[in-house]
């Protein structure tokens, strides 16, 4: 791992999207790496999935008892972004909020380019003018639209989007300007399906254990012919974790910007993982094969080579594991025998 750069004792934390699967796992990491860290969560509490399992997320996070501030707000709303920066000195922005899911992008648009876009700009704008040491900042696979190289490497182009989801993640695009312009150190994180207990209920694997208790039928496209490369949450606030205090030394262009991939590197045919997610269950699923969705890809597949090279990390929990454990909190979150 590369030393510390960035002395986190006794300093200031942002984490927006604190509420949501992973921010709220982060920030329960950071208490649990670092000894004396203020952290300030913001978040938007969409009803885009149920609210009350963001609610317990937070719940849990309070029960730790440390240095924590909650802000129920928007990153779109600037005001509220400016109130949060302006009074207290923040450090390093871990930015997580923003409108997921590719499909409902396919319906809902504003929701992404409000969240996604200007929420983003909000941030990056507030990060210029309070000169915090390291902008974190969430992408996703989907930048990689169908892009028929395996494994998708930060170096490959991606400019062919297939979902307005994907095409939001040009905030890569806007934090490359910023850091170049403002010298503002700047870290994009390309997730890879990521999953775990109190998870999104939009998430497929969410989706079909829902079906698979209740005995209903699971929609399976593309006729079960995809891979997924599927990151179990814990593996990917580990990879944050370290990255925090570490921003990108400059480049050849003398700017402080870099991007990684952080997948399990392990891609997963569809209907090898749904024969996992039944063992965890203990319930064969009844399945309807149909033909693929709008927006959809065949594969996603991380290369992290440039992960381990400069953090000495790899993402490890297999599927197995992975999908045991969120088996057991699903169960136990909705009091199933």
């Amino acid at each position: 791992m590369l030393p510390y750069n960035v002395e986190l004792d006794g300093k200031t934390v942002l984490v927006t999207g604190a509420a949501g699967f992973i921010g709220s796992n982060l920030v329960m990491r950071l208490f649990h790496d670092f000894r004396n860290i203020r952290v300030i969560g913001v978040d938007s509490i969409t009803d885009y999935y149920d609210v009350n399992i963001k609610y317990e997320r937070l719940k849990e996070i309070e029960s730790l008892n440390r240095d924590w501030t909650f802000v129920h707000a928007s990153i779109a709303d600037k005001d509220a972004v400016e109130r949060i920066f302006s009074k207290d000195r923040i450090s390093v922005v871990v930015n997580l909020a923003a409108q997921a899911g590719v499909r409902y992008s396919i319906t809902n648009p504003d929701a992404y380019v409000q969240s996604n876009l200007v929420g983003f700009y909000n941030i990056l704008e507030a990060c210029r003018h309070y000169e915090v040491e390291h902008l974190v900042y969430a992408s996703s696979s989907s930048v990689y639209g169908s892009n028929k190289t395996v494994p998708y490497s930060t170096d490959d182009k991606v400019d062919n989007p297939v979902s307005l989801y994907a095409a939001t993640k040009s905030n890569e695009l806007m934090a490359h300007a910023y850091s170049k312009l403002y010298n503002i150190p700047s870290t994009g994180l390309r997730f890879f399906t990521v999953y775990g207990p109190a998870g999104r209920p939009d998430m497929a694997y969410f989706g079909f254990t829902d079906k698979l208790v209740k005995g209903e039928t699971i929609k399976i496209f593309n006729y079960g012919n995809c891979k997924r490369d599927f990151t179990y949450v814990d593996d990917i606030v580990e990879g944050i974790s370290r990255m925090i205090v570490c921003p990108p030394d400059e480049n050849e262009d003398g700017d402080r910007y870099k991007i990684y991939n952080i997948g399990n590197s392990h891609p997963v045919k569809l209907m090898d993982f749904i024969s996992i997610l039944e063992k965890a269950i203990g319930t064969e699923a009844k399945k309807e094969f149909l033909p693929m969705q709008p927006g959809d890809v065949y594969q996603t597949y991380a290369d992290v080579s440039e992960l381990e090279k400069d953090f000495d990390f790899k993402p490890k929990t297999t599927l197995e594991e992975g999908l045991t454990r969120f088996a057991a909190w699903f169960k136990a979150y909705y009091h199933l025998s």
